[in-house]
C-alpha cells in the first residue's frame, strides 16, 4: 500500500467535493449526463490487470528480440492483439454516435514510440476540454476530474499517468482569472494553459540531455539499465555534440529491452558493450557513472524504475560510482514507499526457455524501488536536483 502526504489527503478532500456534484447546485439534466459520460469511460477497453499496460507499451515500441514478448504475454492471459485493440478502439472513435471518449483519445496519441504515456493522458485531456459541450466551469472541472480519474484507471501500476494526469488538473485548472472571465473565454483559457502544458512536457526529454552534458565527460564509461527514452536522448546528445565515451549496457530481462538499446547506439557510433544483468557488479570497476530512467520519482527523493535498478545502485554506491536518475518531472509522484514490497505490483511475464514446474513460485514484478541514499543526483526539466530537493519541487508543483 502506498503511503500518501499530509497535502495528498488535504487535496483529496477538496477534489471530493468536486467529484461529487449532488453537492453542488447543478441541473439535474447535467448530473445524469456526468454520471453518464463516467458509466461510458469506465466500460471502455482496459488493459489486463495480471500484465501492466505500461510494459505492454513498451514492448510494442521496443521489441527487438525475435520471439514476439508482447504476444507470449497476451497468450499468457489470452489478451487479444494490440492491433486488434486499436481496431476496435478505432471502431468505437467513428461510431455513427460521433460521442468523444478520452480512453480513444489516449490510446491514439499512445501509439507513436517517442511519446511517454504521460504526455499522451496530457494530450488526450487537452482534447477533452476541445470538445466538452459543458457550458458553465463547474461542469467543465467535473468532466475533466472524470476523464482524469477514467485514465489513471486505464492503468493503475502506471505511476507517470497517475501523476501526469494529477499534474496537469493542477496547472490547467490554478488560475484565479477564471472567476472573473465568461464561460468562453474562461475555457479558451483552460485549453491555451492545456496545451502549453502539453508542449512543456514534450520538450522535457530534450531539456534533460541538454542540462547532464556536463556530467558526461571525454574517455569515460557509462553504465545504462534497460531502455528508457530519456536516458537514450542523454547519449545520443552526447555522441551528436562529439563526446567520446562508452556504454556498458544490461540485458535488461525479462523483455531484454537493453538489446534496443544498444542496436541504437551502435547506429551512432557509440561503442557499447552488451552485458546479463547480473554481470552489473562483475563490470562496475570499468565505470565511471551509472544514468537511470525512472518510471516514477517519489517525495523522499527516491526512485521507482525497472527491476535491478535498486542492485545496480547498490553495488556502485559500495565502489563509489555515482547514480545519476534522468526522469521528466510530470513523473514526480506524490507517493512515500517504505520498503519494496509497499508498491502497487506491476507485472510481467517471464519466459525462462524451459518448462517450470507449477510448484515452483516465479516473481513477475517489473519494477523496484531504490531509495534516496543510493542516488547522487536527478536530471529533471525543472533542473538537476538532489535526492534532498525533490520533495520541495513537489510541493511547488503542486501548490
Amino acid at each position: 500500500m502506498w503511503r500518501r502526504s499530509a497535502s495528498f489527503i488535504l487535496d483529496k478532500n477538496q477534489n471530493d467535493v468536486v467529484a461529487n456534484p449532488e453537492n453542488h447546485h447543478l441541473s439535474p439534466l447535467s448530473v445524469v449526463a456526468s454520471s453518464s459520460m463516467a458509466e461510458t469511460l469506465q466500460q471502455e477497453q482496459q488493459p489486463n490487470p495480471d500484465i501492466s499496460a505500461y510494459y505492454q507499451t513498451r514492448a510494442a515500441h521496443h521489441g527487438v528480440v525475435t520471439s514476439d514478448w508482447l504476444a507470449q504475454a497476451q497468450a499468457a492471459v489470452d489478451q487479444p492483439s494490440e492491433d486488434a485493440v486499436s481496431s476496435n478502439y478505432s471502431s468505437k472513435s467513428g461510431d455513427l454516435s460521433g460521442k468523444f471518449s478520452v480512453i480513444d483519445e489516449f490510446n491514439n496519441w499512445r501509439k507513436q514510440p517517442d511519446l511517454a504515456e504521460a504526455v499522451a493522458a496530457i494530450r488526450a485531456l487537452a482534447s477533452v476540454i476541445r470538445s466538452s459541450e459543458a457550458t458553465t466551469m463547474m461542469e467543465l472541472e467535473i468532466e475533466l476530474k472524470k476523464a482524469s480519474d477514467s485514465l489513471k484507471s486505464w492503468d493503475k501500476t502506471s505511476i507517470s499517468l497517475t501523476a501526469g494526469c494529477d499534474l496537469f488538473m493542477r496547472y490547467v485548472t490554478r488560475t484565479s482569472a477564471l472567476e472573473y472571465e465568461d464561460f468562453n473565454s474562461a475555457k479558451s483559457r483552460l485549453l491555451e494553459r492545456a496545451e502549453k502544458f502539453g508542449e512543456i512536457s514534450y520538450k522535457a526529454r530534450k531539456i534533460i540531455a541538454m542540462l547532464s552534458q556536463e556530467f558526461i565527460f571525454d574517455g569515460c564509461t557509462i553504465l545504462v539499465h534497460g531502455f528508457s527514452r530519456v536516458v537514450f536522448e542523454v547519449l545520443k546528445t552526447a555522441a551528436q555534440n562529439r563526446k567520446n565515451f562508452r556504454v556498458l549496457c544490461t540485458e535488461g530481462r525479462p523483455d531484454r529491452s537493453g538489446l534496443r538499446l544498444s542496436n541504437e547506439l551502435a547506429k551512432l557510433d557509440v561503442p557499447v558493450k552488451l552485458l546479463i544483468d547480473s554481470a552489473v557488479a562483475y563490470s562496475m570497476d570499468e565505470v565511471d557513472m551509472v544514468f537511470v530512467g525512472a518510471d516514477g520519482v517519489v517525495e523522499s527523493g527516491g526512485v521507482i524504475n525497472m527491476m535491478g535498478t535498486y542492485q545496480i545502485a547498490l553495488v556502485a554506491k559500495s565502489m563509489n560510482k555515482p547514480v545519476y536518475v534522468a526522469a521528466e518531472s510530470y513523473k514526480f509522484a506524490r507517493l512515500y514507499p517504505l520498503d519494496q514490497k509497499d508498491m502497487v505490483p506491476a507485472l510481467r511475464p517471464i519466459d525462462f526457455g524451459v518448462p517450470i514446474p507449477s510448484k515452483v513460485e516465479v516473481e513477475t514484478s517489473a519494477r523496484d524501488y531504490t531509495p534516496p541514499q543510493y542516488l547522487t543526483l536527478l536530471f529533471t526539466d525543472l533542473g538537476v536536483l538532489t535526492p534532498s530537493v525533490v520533495s520541495d519541487e513537489l510541493i511547488q508543483l503542486y501548490l
